[in-house]
């Protein structure tokens, strides 16, 4: 399985983009959100480094590997999430995510079917199909920045739930101080959390209760 692509970036195109790699051409799809960040991650020698989902498309008569790239970890792990939701397949996920993913995930987690509908290809049903299999359980996406620096992040791993959760604030660009503070408040109002999902959902939670006092 192929996770991870480098390549010179020799073409744009309206939803994926071309890479050269030892002479060989690679197109890789992009989704929306994604694409509005692509320049700034493309190094001074023009190479672009992208994590990918990779996945078999098949039809009666063949079946075509396919590409779809992102520019972080998060990302990745968020459209993963997605296509757990029947009927949303990668082809489907690639042209819904059309606006910034944390976006996305408070809309969902706020059950703003309104929002959904507006992502393309996600009628009514769809939507009410989204928040149902996702609501409460995307409080990381939720912190995400509306922009995120360009240096990759990668999934934390080891360490207690603490450690974990503050790993994950500090791949989200907050400060290690700021981080801390929101984890032990977190943590204060639920000492029983099991795993980093949960205390990552209540930091979240939290911060949403915040913004509408």
């Amino acid at each position: 399985m192929i996770v991870r692509i480098s390549g010179k970036l020799i073409e744009r195109r309206q939803q994926s983009v071309l890479l050269e790699i030892g002479g060989l051409g690679y197109e890789v799809l992009v989704p929306d959100a994604v694409m509005q960040a692509l320049d700034e991650c493309v190094q001074p020698d023009g190479t672009l480094t992208l994590v990918t989902f990779h996945y078999l498309q098949s039809d009666p008569s063949r079946s075509v590997p396919v590409l779809i790239g992102f520019l972080h970890e998060i990302e990745r792990e968020f459209f993963e999430r997605f296509i757990t939701v029947s009927g949303v397949g990668p082809r489907g996920a690639l042209r819904a995510l059309s606006l910034p993913i944390p976006a996305i995930a408070r809309a969902i987690d706020g059950g703003d079917t309104a929002l959904l509908r507006s992502l393309p290809g996600i009628g009514e049903q769809r939507a009410r199909e989204i928040v149902a299999k996702l609501q409460g359980k995307l409080g990381k996406f939720g912190l995400m920045k509306e922009e995120i620096a360009s240096a990759r992040a990668t999934p934390a791993t080891g360490g207690d739930v603490r450690e974990q959760a503050l790993a994950v604030l500090e791949q989200l660009q907050y400060r290690r101080r700021e981080a801390e503070v929101m984890v032990e408040q977190a943590l204060a109002r639920r000492p029983d959390v099991k795993n980093v999902e949960e205390l990552l959902n209540e930091v979240y939670h939290q911060r949403q209760a915040e913004a509408v006092r």
